[in-house]
C-alpha cells in the first residue's frame, strides 16, 4: 500500500503555528514581490477568492473582510516540510518527497487491517510535533492515493484519512471524481475522453486500456491500469542528480544599475554552486540571463543570455563566480530596465566520474583538493550558522534586486534573530 500525505493549506498552516491569531481568520500568502496569491485557507477560499488573484484587486477586501495577506516565507515553509518527513520517517520504511507540502510513504509489511489505526496516530503525532495538519490517502497505486486524499481532504467522513484497498472502495471513490481530477489528464484530454463517452474517472478504469494506448498515449494507458490497482509509476529517486541547476529570481523593483544586477547575478551563482555540491556534481559551462519586462512596451526591450565554458568541470564558487562575471560583462548594456536576471548551470558530470586531463600535474590534483575542502568548510559553515554566514561578497541593503516582502513573517526555525521571544510577567 502506498499513501499521500497532503499538508492541509501548507503555506498558511506553517504562518498558524507561530501566530495562533490567525486561526479562523481569512489568510493568503502572496507570491514573489507580494504578486499574487498563490495559498489560501479556507476562510479565504469561502469568499470567493481565487488562486492568482493579484494583490491590489483585494485592497478593500482587507479593510472590509479582515483579509491577512502575507509575504511568502520559503525558509520557513522549507524548514517546516522538512520537518513533516522526519516525523513521517518515523512511521514508514520509504518517504518520497513529491512537493514541498506532499510526500509518497511507503506503507510495506503493514497489516491492512491495522493501516487506519496507524495513519490516524501518524496524523495525531505529526500535529502535534510539528503543528501542521494532515490529510492521507493509502491505495494500491499512486494515482489511487492521490485520488483517496483527495477524498480525504475534502469529505468530512474520512475524518482526514481515506483508504482503498477493496474493489468495493475503489468504485465508490472514482464514480464521484471527475476526469479533470485525475493526476495527470488535462482539459484537453478531458473534451477527447467525453467524446468518447468517458465522463468519470470510474469510466476510464473501466476503459480498455489497449484502446487507450493506441488513441493517446503510453501514459494514459498507465494512468487506467493505475486505477485499477496496477502500479505502473515507480518511486522516483530523490537521489538522482539534476541535469542542470537554474537560480533565477524576479528584481523587487526595475534596475538598470549594473552594481545591482552584478549583486544578484552574484547570488544566484553561490546558490547555484551550493546546489552543485549537493548532488556531488560539476559544472561545465555557466549560463547567465537577464530580462526587460515584456508588459511594459513603453520601455525599450532587451533579455540577452550568454555561456561562459569553464576550464574544467568544477563546483568551486570563485571559479563559477568569475565566469558569471565574464558572461555579464558581454551581456549588459546601459539605458535598459531589467525585471530579473538568472545563473543555469550546465552539462552536469558526477564529480566521482570527472575525466581528469593527461595534462595535469600533481601541483593541479593537490590544488583541486584544496578547493574541495575549502567549498566543504564554506558548505558546512552555512550549514549550521544559518546560509548566507559565509559569502563571497556583502549585498548592499535596499537594493533593487531584493524581493519586495513587505508582509514576511520572521523566519521563526532557521534565523537566530528571528526565534520566537518568551516574556516573563
Amino acid at each position: 500500500m502506498i499513501g499521500l500525505i497532503d499538508c492541509n493549506n501548507f503555506y498558511v498552516s506553517c504562518e498558524r503555528v507561530f501566530q495562533p491569531r490567525l486561526e479562523g481568520l481569512p489568510v493568503g500568502v502572496l507570491s514573489n514581490n507580494d504578486g499574487c496569491v498563490i495559498a489560501r485557507s479556507n476562510e479565504i477560499k469561502a469568499l470567493g477568492i481565487e488562486m492568482g488573484t493579484p494583490a491590489f484587486e483585494l485592497k478593500n477586501q482587507i479593510r472590509r473582510q479582515g483579509l491577512v495577506l502575507l509575504s511568502s516565507n520559503y525558509e520557513l515553509y522549507g524548514d517546516m516540510s522538512a520537518r513533516v518527513q522526519a516525523v513521517l520517517e518515523e512511521f514508514a520504511p520509504e518517504v518520497e518527497p513529491y512537493s514541498i507540502d506532499e510526500m509518497f510513504v511507503r506503507f510495506e509489511g503493514f497489516d491492512v487491517a491495522t493501516l487506519m489505526d496507524h495513519c490516524r496516530t501518524l496524523r495525531r503525532q505529526v500535529r502535534q510535533y510539528t503543528g501542521i495538519p494532515i490529510s492521507i490517502g493509502v491505495a494500491p497505486t499512486r494515482t489511487l492515493a492521490k485520488l483517496a486524499n483527495r477524498a480525504a481532504k475534502k469529505l468530512a467522513r474520512y475524518e482526514g484519512v481515506c483508504i482503498v484497498n477493496t474493489d468495493a472502495d475503489t468504485q465508490a471513490l472514482l464514480q464521484g471524481v471527475a476526469l479533470g481530477d485525475i493526476w495527470g489528464v488535462g482539459q484537453r484530454l478531458v473534451e477527447r475522453l467525453r467524446d468518447m463517452g468517458i465522463r468519470s474517472a470510474w469510466d476510464l478504469r473501466n476503459t480498455d486500456p489497449r484502446q487507450i494506448r493506441r488513441r493517446f498515449s503510453v501514459v494514459l494507458e498507465r494512468t487506467v491500469l493505475e486505477l485499477r490497482g496496477i502500479p505502473c509509476i515507480d518511486m522516483n529517486d530523490a537521489d538522482e542528480p539534476k541535469q542542470r541547476i537554474m537560480t533565477s529570481r524576479s528584481f523587487g523593483r526595475l534596475t538598470g544599475d549594473l552594481s545591482e544586477i552584478r549583486e544578484a547575478i552574484r547570488q544566484h551563482a553561490q546558490r547555484g554552486a551550493e546546489k552543485l555540491r549537493q548532488q556531488n556534481s560539476l559544472a561545465s559551462a555557466v549560463l547567465v540571463f537577464l530580462k526587460t519586462n515584456r508588459h511594459r512596451q513603453d520601455l525599450a526591450q532587451y533579455s540577452p543570455s550568454d555561456i561562459v565554458e569553464l576550464a574544467q568541470p568544477t563546483s568551486d564558487s570563485r571559479l563559477i563566480l568569475q565566469a558569471t562575471s565574464q558572461a555579464l560583462d558581454t551581456i549588459y548594456r546601459p539605458r535598459y530596465a531589467f525585471m530579473k536576471a538568472g545563473v543555469m548551470l550546465l552539462d552536469l558530470v558526477d564529480a566521482n566520474r570527472q575525466q581528469l586531463s593527461l595534462l595535469a600535474s600533481p601541483q593541479t590534483a593537490e590544488e583541486g583538493k584544496r578547493r574541495d575542502t575549502l567549498m566543504q568548510t564554506l558548505d558546512r559553515l552555512n550549514a549550521q550558522m544559518g546560509r548566507g554566514t559565509v559569502r563571497f561578497g556583502v549585498p548592499r541593503k535596499g537594493a533593487a534586486w531584493h524581493l519586495r516582502c513587505a508582509n514576511r513573517t520572521p523566519r521563526w526555525t532557521t534565523q537566530w534573530g528571528e526565534l520566537l521571544k518568551a516574556q516573563g510577567r
